[in-house]
């Protein structure tokens, strides 16, 4: 299969944080509107792509935004103190460049702590009240060039392959990937007969907000959060790989999955000899988690790609792995259930 791997770089590439996803939004619009027959940008900042067609009405949800700060204090030696949007982790921020998003521009800086900035030992990780935004500047210059409470700051790292031209590194692939899978997707399905609506949420990241909202205005039969999950394949005996295929979840913190849904992709799996993996977790959750509990209950599962380093502000996933998360919804969606009921 042949994929656009210079649109996903430019998705990774783009400045989303939750609740400024605008110009993530514009690339996807730009991208998938000659494959859909509607676009529709709702009240909340979701983005809802139908593919009009007979039969079940599904949704496939891919959330734009991305993990950031927000400044929350400006000290008058020009240290920035910020607030986390999403769940980052502080260890992985230590010495990131970063863009500091001002109404006049890009102001740039480094995320440093105490330690790092005197060259003193540091006996324990810092927490996220030890770092600060260093910009080389004090608070009077920093409020000439638009530096004020409420800044988004995203560290900043640009897509490229690693050991080879399979394994790709770099900013939001949490869940850039995702609006990837379904822009692809949109592609292959772009003269099927099915019901779809492509479906990319705002503000998961902070509380899966996009996803409670949008749903409403979709009611659908059913749904797939189409998502990346966690690669723990440091350990000896994971249950998850990188390059080992999709992973359908089974159970996660907050849900468990409908067994309908699971069993029909798994099959197609199965059928077209395409890998997946399968996950039980006690940790992390997705859009699948809102849209499930929503109308009265909605059958739904989640098709994620495996990346490693999730909650930091650069990660690894593999191109193969990708591909067939596309292909599986693909054939997924070609015979798709009329009815999911456990």
């Amino acid at each position: 299969m042949n994929i656009d791997v210079n649109l996903l770089m430019r998705l990774m590439d783009t400045l989303g944080p939750s609740g400024r996803e605008q110009e993530v939004r514009l690339i996807i619009m730009k991208e998938i509107k000659k494959y859909v027959d509607t676009m529709e940008v709702d009240k909340f900042g979701n983005l809802i792509c139908h593919k009009k067609g007979k039969g079940s009405k599904v949704m496939l949800s891919a959330h734009m935004d991305e993990v950031g700060l927000m400044v929350n204090e400006i000290k008058g030696n020009g240290r920035i103190r910020f607030s986390a949007i999403g769940g980052i982790k502080p260890v992985s921020l230590v010495g990131q460049a970063c863009d500091i998003l001002t109404r006049h521009g890009v102001v740039k800086g480094v995320i440093t702590f105490k330690e790092l900035h005197d060259d003193l030992d540091s006996k324990e990780a810092p927490v996220l009240d030890d770092l600060y935004v260093d910009t080389g500047l004090f608070k009077n210059d920093l409020e000439k060039l638009g530096v004020e409470i409420g800044n988004y700051v995203v560290p900043v790292h640009y897509t490229r392959f690693l050991g080879s031209r399979n394994i790709i590194s770099g900013k939001a692939l949490d869940d850039r990937v995702g609006c990837f899978v379904l822009i692809e997707l949109a592609k292959l399905m772009q003269k099927t007969k099915q019901n779809i609506y492509y479906t990319f949420t705002v503000q998961e990241e902070i509380g899966l907000y996009g996803a409670q909202t949008s749903v409403y205005n979709i009611n659908p039969d059913w749904a797939v959060a189409v998502e990346v999950t966690n690669c723990p394949d440091s350990e000896e005996s994971p249950q998850v790989k990188l390059g080992w295929g999709p992973v359908i979840t089974i159970k996660d913190a907050e849900i468990i999955a409908n067994k309908c849904l699971n069993d029909h992709f798994v099959e197609v799996a199965r059928k077209n000899k395409i890998p997946v993996q399968l996950e039980v977790t006690e940790s992390g959750t997705t859009d699948a988690s809102k849209i499930m509990l929503a109308k009265g209950g909605i059958p739904s599962t989640v098709i994620s790609t495996a990346i490693r380093n999730i909650h930091s502000t650069i990660s690894i996933a593999s191109l193969e792995d990708i591909k067939n998360s596309i292909t599986l919804l693909a054939e997924g969606l070609k015979n798709a259930p009329k009815v999911c009921i456990v």
